[in-house]
Order: C-alpha cells, then sequence, then structure tokens
C-alpha cells in the first residue's frame, strides 16, 4: 500500500530527526543507515525512497539540529539586552547539562571534525549554521560597531563551540566543569 504524501513527509521528517540524534550521539561514521532505519521502523532499502545519499541525510540532519539549538539560543537571550542576553546565550550553550547531552545538543561541538571532513553540502550547512549564530550574537554586542560586533561574535561562537567540544574530550570531571565556567566568566568579562 503506497503512503500518502503527507506520511511520506512525516516519515522523512522522522528519519532526519533520528539521524540527528544518532550522529550527535554517535559520530556520522559510526552511524549506519540500516540502524537508524531500523530505529524509525523501517528498512535499509527504503532509505534510498527518501534520500540519494547518506551525505544527503547528514546535511538535513545538521540543518535540523543547528535549527533547533539556534532556536534555542534565541529564545535563551530573547527579551534580553546586551552583555545579559550574551550571557542568556552562554548559560543556554556552555553548560555541563549541555556537555553531558549531545544526542541534543549543537552540532558543530558534536561533529566538528566530521562535518570538516564531509561534502561541501554538509560544510555549507555547517558554515551557514555559524553565521547564524554569530549573527545572533553579534546582536548583543550592541555597544560595538557592526563590523567590530561580529568579529567579536565569531570569536565568541568559536570560544563556545571549543568549550564544549573539549569538555566533552577531557576524563577529569573538574577539569571538565573549570574548562566550562573559566570561558563562560571570559566571554562575559570581556
Amino acid at each position: 500500500m503506497r503512503k500518502s504524501k503527507r506520511e511520506t513527509e512525516e516519515t522523512r521528517k522522522r528519519i532526519v530527526e533520528m539521524a540527528a540524534d544518532e550522529f550527535r550521539q554517535h559520530g556520522i561514521a559510526t552511524s549506519g543507515i540500516a540502524d537508524l532505519m531500523a530505529a524509525v521502523g523501517l528498512t535499509h532499502g527504503g532509505f534510498y525512497r527518501h534520500f540519494d545519499s547518506k551525505e544527503q541525510l547528514v546535511a538535513e540532519a545538521a540543518a535540523a539540529a543547528l535549527d533547533t539549538l539556534l532556536d534555542t539560543l534565541t529564545s535563551a537571550a530573547s527579551g534580553k539586552k546586551g552583555r545579559n542576553g550574551l550571557k542568556a546565550a552562554l548559560a543556554a550553550y556552555v553548560c555541563a547539562e549541555h556537555r553531558d547531552n549531545p544526542r541534543d545538543g549543537c552540532p558543530l561541538a558534536a561533529l566538528g571534525s566530521e562535518l570538516a571532513r564531509s561534502d561541501t553540502r554538509v560544510r555549507d550547512v555547517a558554515t551557514t549554521g555559524f553565521s547564524r549564530m554569530v549573527e545572533i550574537l553579534a546582536a548583543h554586542f550592541d555597544q560595538a560597531r557592526p563590523a567590530e560586533a561580529r568579529k567579536r561574535a565569531m570569536a565568541t561562537a568559536a570560544a563556545m563551540i571549543g568549550a564544549v567540544t573539549m569538555s566533552r574530550v577531557l576524563t577529569d570531571q573538574k577539569l571538565s566543569d573549570s574548562l566550562l565556567q573559566a570561558v563562560d566568566e571570559s566571554i562575559t568579562r570581556a
């Protein structure tokens, strides 16, 4: 029995959401198509009814994960001006909860090295997401000229992503917590 166009779209959306979670939790290379499809309740063969390649799925999953992250940052900073908005965005990103839950977090922090080795389409998605993150942060450097605000926001975004990534690498919990705190304080004091 054929599925309706709406059912097909909903299935595709479920696959993308599951892939976004799995990629962030386990990595792109170690997340197989067969396992992803089984998690959604479909067969491996059904994958190609929705996607041309794994890279296409990676691009869509990264875009979906970035949209969620950027909505979270925007919401956290919403209604807050300047430094207060920046502090709110930092609190939502540079924190133990984000560090401890890569499945629900930023794909740039969870998958950075794999995204760098992906095709241009995937890297374009990452570039767009990073640029949007910079725009969100730049709006909170309201005392600076636009070019300076963007420059500071790029450095801030890179520090945020790097802090979460490195805090996940460290096996010393106290050092990991200290790193997150140090980056938060460094950014909010600058």
